[in-house]
């Protein structure tokens, strides 16, 4: 089967096609995420309504809450959600290594930590991490990795990559649900030389894909933007690139133009409940007095629920009577705002014009017109 087709490249952009067993994905492509097998307050028919073509669970906690066995008992993640289209699975690693706190120890068979549901001890090998992938079904499986926070010393970046290559070797070939594609991510944070023996150890594993993994960890942003540019360019042109955990309007733009065909993020449904939208005047904080009588809806133009029948008025009410219809709104108007930008994106790199696209949007975000 063909994983990935490059249909066209403006620069280093790229507009193309994944296939997966439940459907194709339009990129560059956003992913919301699902973490624990919902986007939250979102319905799955709201969010096919919006344009959402592929979703993201995360296989650290529906390992623990409700299990792989339930949702493979009861159908799959796709049935169990209630999602017929496809879906990405996260490995678990970013929660494991992210949560530094609950770290008790690793090595070259696994990771050992405790469990943020129970402070158990528990323990993820790349075994096990494909075992549950394959278990839920999805569509694309993500190798477990080793992902660091910025500022580490260089050495523990070195075991890193090390560890993230050898644990790639041993999840290269283990069980796949039917039709089940497997992605390995790159290491090697902002070291130029790490990314690239990183990048040259995974690509000569020929994986089905390939994730930029350990950026967008907390650096600054224009040395991580760099080091997109680095790392996509290390990557096969005919398999598919995905950058993990970049969901601003302006970051999104940017590793378009650097190459990368998916991303995904909670900043979308996370910015939501904290009642403030993203529009092309920048986030709104609906919170705000200004807006207590504002007949506006939260973006000109905008078709989405709550621009197409309610103002900024309402539903600040809303929001601060913390009502839920409110931040579901927000969350319903944040995933297509995202939706809608990268669609435009894709558009422009088709028609040769992703250049003069790039800079009207950025400019558009940065000076708030509207």
């Amino acid at each position: 089967m063909t994983v990935f087709t490059l249909e066209a490249t403006d620069g280093a952009a790229r507009a193309g096609v994944l296939h997966t067993a439940h459907g194709d994905v339009a990129t560059p492509a956003f992913m919301p995420v699902g973490t624990k097998a919902t986007v939250k307050t979102v319905d799955p028919d709201e969010l096919r309504a919006l344009g959402t073509t592929i979703l993201l669970g995360n296989t650290y906690h529906l390992h623990f809450r409700p299990g792989e066995d339930v949702i493979g008992e009861l159908g799959g993640l796709h049935v169990f959600m209630g999602w017929d289209g496809p879906i990405l699975t996260d490995s678990g690693g970013f929660q494991v290594f992210s949560l530094r706190d609950t770290l008790l120890a690793a090595d070259d068979e696994g990771v050992t930590f405790r469990s943020v549901y129970d402070g158990r001890p528990e323990r993820f090998t790349p075994e096990l991490a494909a075992a549950i992938q394959e278990r839920l079904g999805s569509d694309v499986a993500m190798c477990l990795d080793i992902c660091l926070p910025i500022g580490v010393p260089r050495d523990e970046l070195v075991e890193a990559v090390r560890r993230t290559t050898l644990w790639a070797h041993r999840q290269r070939d283990l069980p796949r649900a039917p039709g089940q594609i497997r992605f390995a991510i790159t290491q090697g944070g902002l070291d130029p030389e790490l990314r690239a023996q990183s990048s040259a150890e995974l690509v000569a594993l020929d994986f089905d894909g390939y994730a930029i993994g350990g950026l967008s960890v907390g650096e600054e942003r224009e040395p991580m933007f760099a080091a997109t540019t680095e790392a996509a360019a290390m990557l096969p042109a005919e398999k598919a690139r995905y950058f993990m955990g970049i969901g601003d309007p302006e970051g999104v733009v940017e590793v378009v133009a650097r190459g990368v065909d998916m991303f995904d993020c909670v900043l979308p449904t996370r910015t939501a409940r904290t009642g403030s939208a993203l529009t092309w005047e920048g986030r709104l904080n609906l919170r705000n007095a200004r807006f207590a009588r504002d007949p506006l809806p939260l973006s000109e133009g905008c078709s989405c629920p709550a621009c197409s029948r309610f103002t900024r008025a309402y539903i600040r009410h809303l929001v601060n009577q913390q009502e839920i219809l409110g931040l579901r709104l927000l969350s319903l108007h944040n995933i297509r705002f995202l939706l809608d930008l990268v669609a435009a994106g894709r558009s422009a790199i088709v028609e040769g014009r992703f250049d003069d696209w790039r800079t009207e949007v950025l400019k558009r975000l940065t000076l708030g017109l509207a």
